[in-house]
């Protein structure tokens, strides 16, 4: 999904160092691009960074997307926009590594072969794995130094070749359910999407383990809204997609997205 504002400015501050940095480095994306006159594209953002930008940035009169190569991706550029938006002149390579099928090959063991090179985390977008193969996304500048370098990932021997888009190794994805909720409290949205009692869902949320919008909530009773992300350690994540209504037992029905 592509995303695209236009709004008004606003002043926003943060006390939190982190994102103090994030945004110093969202105003020189944008100073950039109104200098240079021409899209310019911050390095590839994780899903809590994208959350706090895309709320920093829609109080703004900037133009921007983000964009990880594919759709539905999870890590993506910050596009700070000067002219139209087009996937193609967005600097992202995608590279594929084949490999045996009876060698099985994860994530971390992609990630750190690739960071073991002296890469910045930025410069990595998703990682998709396969039987027998994976695809990387990387910012475009490091894919030839990358291709050079590995012939290897976690002992096992590779071969690299530009990754077909239009066949990409399935990626999970959310599955939309109907649920029915006695109230909009964050521990009775957690007992339903952990499938644990009220009890239980409470001591995850008490014990740090729940994130609301990517950031840590240790409020029980903390009311959730449409478009709220829910995140439970060990658990996965949802998606508050839609307030359906009542049923006749006053009972609150919602669409939510699930992916565990």
């Amino acid at each position: 999904m592509i995303y695209l504002t236009n709004l008004k400015t606003a002043v926003y501050i943060s006390d939190n160092t982190k994102n103090n940095l994030l945004i110093s480095k969202l105003e020189d994306t944008f100073y950039l691009s109104l200098t240079r006159h021409k899209n310019c594209y911050l390095g590839f953002l994780n899903e809590a960074e994208i959350f706090f930008a895309e709320e920093y940035l829609k109080k703004s009169d900037y133009d921007f997307c983000f964009w990880g190569g594919y759709e539905n991706s999870q890590r993506k550029l910050l596009c700070a926009l000067y002219k139209d938006f087009l996937c193609e002149d967005v600097p992202v390579s995608a590279i594929e590594f084949s490999y045996r099928k009876s060698d099985k090959l994860s994530h971390r063991d992609f990630l750190g072969t690739i960071m073991s090179l002296g890469i910045e985390r930025d410069t990595v977008g998703d990682i998709l794995i396969d039987e027998g193969r994976a695809v990387v996304f990387v910012k475009s500048e490091i894919k030839d130094y990358i291709i050079t370098q590995i012939d290897k990932i976690g002992g096992v021997g590779v071969k690299i070749s530009d990754a077909d888009l239009k066949n990409l190794p399935v990626k999970k994805e959310f599955n939309e359910e109907f649920v029915t909720i006695s109230s909009l409290r964050l521990d009775s949205i957690v007992a339903v999407f952990a499938k644990v009692s009220r009890e239980k869902a409470q001591k995850l949320i008490s014990q740090g383990l729940v994130m609301l919008n990517y950031s840590p909530c240790t409020s029980l009773s903390k009311k959730v809204r449409e478009n709220d992300i829910i995140s439970v350690r060990k658990y996965g994540k949802c998606v508050i997609k839609n307030l359906i209504g009542e049923t006749k037992k006053g009972r609150l029905k919602l669409s939510v997205q699930f992916i565990r």
